[in-house]
């Protein structure tokens, strides 16, 4: 049942008093026509208690429910539109009513809103993650999201009665079944607590938040809170004495103010706790008052008032009234050494802020087509943001990203960055020169050339850090690089820049994507000696027609080249023939019995030839030696070739097995430009990639200032080798880097 709120109107028996929920609602919400609440509370009480009565599982009532969310509603200060699909919602959504009834007895704006809210359910499919989809389901899902974000767009109403629906939802779980609590609290902490956040509704999402990390975290939650009950009314009384000397020092400064104690939220509390790395007696603002005034004046005149009183704690201060948050929060925080020498924080905004703050888009959208002004306009920078997401998602891959894009856009944990003329640009922690260009703007990204980074020129890969100062330089024409798109090669980390690009790429002509994606890919192949690669079986896998459209759509951007790799590599790893037996090990190369498979023999000595050094993933041959039992080339090594051309009968075959446990040696082939330290910059990448290097073989030409160098590694499969090279390759005055071809 839904933990009912103690100001909501029942009878003896539990039930919902009609009569006194519709006095209550009108006195708080703009309602023209009661008797519509009225008879819309009815049906869903019938239909309600019906449901309870069959219902053998823990169930919502669904009555309760929408009286739960008209009252969030209703303190959001929404329509009786919005009212009424709140309250009928959930006996639609559980199939006890139809849409078409609610046109009918209600009218369409009402069917509308309730529509767009079922639609909203795409969001959690995307955190179903876990079972690979179905044929079609990914396409649905994509769909479904993008319905969803336009209703969205369409009309904030929408997102808000689900954020309603969702706040009911959690509220109502603490008597449900732990595995429901947990569900229902990760989707909201993910998805609804950030949304809320971005809309600038505070008080909403703050309640989201606290009430998912109770259910997600219940050891850390009951620690905090306990820490925090032992000395609550010490700090209460040591609140309201700074409220009286606040109240009594602005007061002779001849400031009209609010001042009064705030309540720290514990999820609050234990980021701070992570994200510092402090204890409970270090954060600030457990004790804390916020200070409401009249006038922007007025606020700057009342920090300079408590700096005067009291200390000031270096480092904690932030003025979001001269650079607001993203989602358009404004307000003074700081923190000081109080009375008793205990810190506390203070916050200072004017009224409106305060209203802002607390209802965020809610305080702005009925002034949609009504009015010009500020308020106006900063429900127009919220409606932005959603309208960015329905730009981008349909660039997006893989639908998990859009929830980590969806909580990186509202983490604290972002980096602030200053373009020349002194502008503050936020960005996720790992981003790049070029995610910086895009996110100042799409020619600037498209006309990237390099960076300079504090007046020092730095690679496109460099990753960003806060107070930097970033120049992009820029080429007359636009033309991004394809290597950009490669997820590998570090040059962007963040979705929106990359879907730039990939737009650039889909507007060029299809003969040039298709020629740079055939160029791009086989380049690729080559680098991993991996040609000869059946290329109408891999478009199939793409769903592509042809290998020729196949090209086109990595050209354009469409498919990734990682992506098509990776397909290349993993059908390399698994094929294996229908029956095997193991081969035994040859003492001159250790080799796995998991390792090798070989058919229609006996057990056989084994060993890796030393002119092809074969890795698993490579198509293999087996060669019957005399008094060394077989030696395994790759099917493309020359002397395996001669072999097949003057003895056939002795060229048996064989396969890797299902179980990789053992290294191989393989040569790589560097080609750069001379210079200090390049192979000490080589050996760190294959030392932190947890490579072993058994041969270095580096010769210098002094006439044009190349080296050429020759490295055995031991590497275990084709996947880790393809890491290694993309590494290696990204850094200074590399020029190429390969496996070294097979030789006689």
């Amino acid at each position: 049942m839904v933990k009912v709120r103690d100001d909501q109107p029942l009878k003896h028996d539990g039930k919902i008093n009609v009569d006194a929920w519709l006095d209550k609602i009108c006195t708080e919400a703009d309602i023209l026509e009661p008797e519509k609440l009225r008879h819309a509370l009815v049906v869903a009480k019938i239909l309600a208690e019906d449901a309870v009565q069959n219902s053998t599982y823990w169930t919502i009532d669904s009555a309760q429910m929408g009286l739960e969310m008209a009252q969030i509603l209703a303190e959001l200060q929404l329509d009786e539109a919005s009212i009424l699909a709140a309250i009928l919602y959930r006996a639609v959504r559980e199939g006890r009513l139809s849409l078409a009834q609610v046109r009918k007895d209600f009218d369409d704006e009402v069917a509308t809103l309730i529509e767009g809210v079922l639609r909203m359910a795409a969001i959690s499919a995307i955190q179903n993650t876990s079972v690979e989809p179905v044929l079609g389901q990914r396409e649905a899902q994509v769909d479904n999201l993008r319905k969803m974000l336009v209703s969205m767009i369409d009309d904030v109403r929408v997102a808000l009665i689900k954020l309603a629906e969702r706040t009911a939802a959690i509220r109502a779980v603490k008597d449900a079944p732990e595995e429901k609590r947990i569900k229902v609290a990760r989707e909201v902490f993910n998805i609804y607590a950030p949304l809320a956040h971005r809309l600038g509704i505070g008080h909403l999402k703050w309640e989201l938040e606290d009430i998912s990390f109770r259910y997600l975290e219940p050891k850390a939650y009951q620690k905090i809170a306990a820490l925090l009950d032992e000395k609550r009314l010490a700090r209460q009384d040591h609140i309201d004495d700074v409220v009286a000397t606040l109240t009594r020092e602005l007061d002779k400064a001849g400031i009209e103010c609010e001042v009064n104690g705030r309540a720290k939220h514990i999820y609050s509390i234990w980021r701070k706790m992570k994200r510092k790395n402090i204890d409970f007696s270090q954060v600030y603002d457990i004790r804390a008052v916020r200070i409401l005034v009249p006038t922007l004046r007025d606020c700057y005149a009342s920090l300079g008032i408590i700096h005067s009183l009291w200390r000031h704690i270096p480092n904690e201060f932030d003025d979001y009234i001269a650079n607001p948050k993203e989602n358009g929060y404004q307000s003074l925080h700081t923190a000081v050494i109080g009375p008793g020498g205990k810190g506390m924080e203070v916050q200072i905004r004017t009224q409106e802020m305060h209203e802002d703050a607390e209802l965020g888009v809610c305080a702005h959208w009925k002034y949609k087509g009504t009015d010009t002004n500020a308020k106006d306009q900063a429900y127009e920078q919220k409606i932005a943001w959603l309208r960015q997401v329905v730009e981008w998602h349909e660039e997006i891959g893989d639908l998990p990203e859009l929830v980590s894009d969806l909580r990186s856009d509202i983490d604290p944990d972002r980096i602030y960055v200053f373009t020349p003329d002194g502008h503050v640009v936020d960005l996720p922690p790992t981003a790049t020169s070029i995610d910086f260009a895009y996110r100042v703007h799409t020619e600037i990204g498209h006309r990237t050339r390099g960076a300079k980074v504090n007046g020092r020129i730095v690679p496109l890969t460099y990753m960003l850090k806060t107070g930097e100062q970033v120049e992009i330089l820029t080429s007359k024409e636009p033309k991004p690089s394809r290597d950009w798109l490669n997820q590998d090669s570090g040059y962007i980390n963040t979705t929106r820049a990359r879907a730039k690009v990939s737009h650039w790429f889909k507007l060029q002509a299809k003969e040039t994507n298709q020629e740079e994606g055939r160029q791009l890919l086989f380049k690729e192949l080559d680098r991993l000696d991996l040609e000869n690669q059946p290329m109408q079986e891999v478009a199939d896998a793409m769903n592509m027609k042809t290998p020729d459209d196949l090209y086109a759509a990595i050209g354009a951007g469409d498919v990734r080249l990682g992506q098509v790799v990776g397909y290349i590599l993993r059908q390399a790893e698994i094929k294996q023939p229908q029956q095997e037996l193991p081969l035994l090990k040859a003492p001159s190369q250790k080799v796995s019995n998991d390792d090798i498979s070989i058919n229609g023999v006996g057990h056989l000595l084994t060993q890796i030839a030393q002119c092809c050094q074969p890795v698993p993933g490579d198509d293999i041959s087996g060669f019957v030696t005399l008094g060394r039992g077989v030696s395994v080339h790759r099917q493309d090594c020359e002397n395996l070739i001669n072999h097949e051309m003057t003895e056939p009968q002795r060229i048996i075959e064989v396969s890797w097995g299902g179980k990789v446990s053992q290294k191989y040696p393989v040569d790589i082939d560097i080609s750069a430009y001379d210079r200090t330290g390049l192979l000490r910059d080589v050996s760190l990448v294959l030392a932190n990639s947890d490579v072993n290097v058994i041969a270095v073989n580096t010769q210098s030409e002094q006439k044009d200032h190349l080296a050429q160098m020759q490295i055995t590694v031991e590497i275990d499969s084709l996947s880790n080798l393809g890491r290694v090279l993309n590494k290696i390759n990204q850094l200074p005055n590399v020029l190429t880097v390969r496996r070294a071809r097979a030789h006689p």
